[in-house]
């Protein structure tokens, strides 16, 4: 409980020094001592916001847990791995619903909040074919295209995860709460601002990086040319991650936005299918033996780790001559399959198993 005040503090520091507690985290200091480090540079001549900041620390932990809502701190082995490897992720993930839903590689389906309704039908179609497949449907919960695409993945009984612009207990737009109540029995909500944190408007761009980092792929459906799914495109793309686009009418203007990320070379998507083969993979399914046994096939990525020893993505990205971008989707597999587990800080372990 006392790292998670810490990083809870963190979190209250400014947006542009997440970059600077990413670094210090991941160099292996406590969350307190980056606390220490940073907090200086933010109020050098005012000591007695940082008992205002645990005070606020302490206010969100009695917040989510008066409302079932859970924390997830960067250091919890329940933390997205795919989170770990952006630059600047969260200290804490608040989450309602299944902590397991993170688990499951997921494709983020973002658009216009004013889409027409072929492209409303498109994100539903696309999202229900997807998470009949065994893929997690991430989007913003906003109006439109978000909504639809989780509408979607709901309807084929899939999957589907919704990251909020405010703290998960405050929803935007309000008529959206059923929505959200129905995605926490097949999925969940989450934010990385404390529980009570309103809708502000310079929150939600803040908030797109984290929908592309929790996806191998972000597919953008009628954007306009000042549209936020394309912030929410510009991050998958620094952060590695495919993008593609669904193209649409040239005389309405919703889909300038769309087009260009065509032309940039973003892959045209017309089904799920076209998805699917951009991820360069198979859903990744369980098979078991005869005998019941969960098995993983042969794969040279295993032959990297060893069983019980921990490796974070960096070192296994080094042994493997891969880049983490696209280690990460073969490992998000070995785990599906049984063959690696996930640990705290971004780490896997090789799961021994007999024959």
């Amino acid at each position: 409980m006392t790292d998670l005040l810490h990083y809870i503090a963190l979190s209250l520091l400014p947006s542009w020094s997440w970059l600077h507690v990413a670094e210090r985290l991941r160099a292996g200091d406590p969350p307190a001592a980056v606390f220490d480090q940073l907090f200086p540079m933010h109020w050098p001549s005012e000591p007695d916001e940082r008992s205002n900041l645990y005070a606020r620390a302490n206010a969100a932990i009695d917040r989510a847990r008066a409302q079932s809502i859970t924390p997830v701190a960067w250091s919890d082995a329940a933390y997205p791995v795919a989170l770990t490897t952006i630059v600047d992720p969260p200290p804490v993930l608040w989450t309602f619903g299944s902590i397991a839903a993170f688990d499951v590689p997921a494709v983020a389906i973002v658009g216009a909040r004013a889409a027409s309704p072929h492209g409303l039908s498109v994100a539903e179609q696309l999202a229900a074919d997807l998470a009949a497949g065994g893929l997690a449907i991430i989007s913003g919960l906003a109006r439109g295209v978000d909504s639809a695409a989780h509408r979607g993945a709901l309807s084929a009984g899939g999957v589907t995860i919704g990251i909020m612009g405010s703290g998960v207990d405050v929803m935007y737009p309000p008529e959206h709460a059923p929505l959200a109540r129905d995605m926490q029995q097949r999925g969940a909500i989450a934010s990385e601002l404390v529980p009570g944190t309103p809708p502000l408007p310079h929150l939600f761009p803040l908030r797109n990086r984290i929908i592309s980092g929790l996806s191998r792929a972000v597919v953008v459906i009628e954007a306009g040319e000042k549209s936020g799914s394309l912030i929410t495109a510009r991050c998958a793309l620094e952060q590695g991650r495919d993008v593609l686009a669904v193209p649409g009418n040239v005389l309405s203007g919703r889909n300038r936005g769309a087009h260009a990320l065509l032309r940039d070379g973003a892959k045209i998507v017309e089904s799920a299918d076209d998805i699917l083969e951009e991820l360069g993979t198979s859903v990744p399914v369980r098979r078991r033996a005869a005998d019941g046994e969960t098995r993983a096939p042969e794969d040279p990525i295993l032959a990297c780790l060893t069983p019980g020893e921990p490796s974070d993505l960096d070192a296994i990205a080094e042994r493997s001559g891969l880049t983490t971008a696209r280690l990460l989707p073969r490992l998000f597999e070995l785990e599906l399959q049984g063959a690696v587990a996930r640990i705290g800080g971004g780490r896997f372990v090789r799961v021994d198993r007999t024959c």
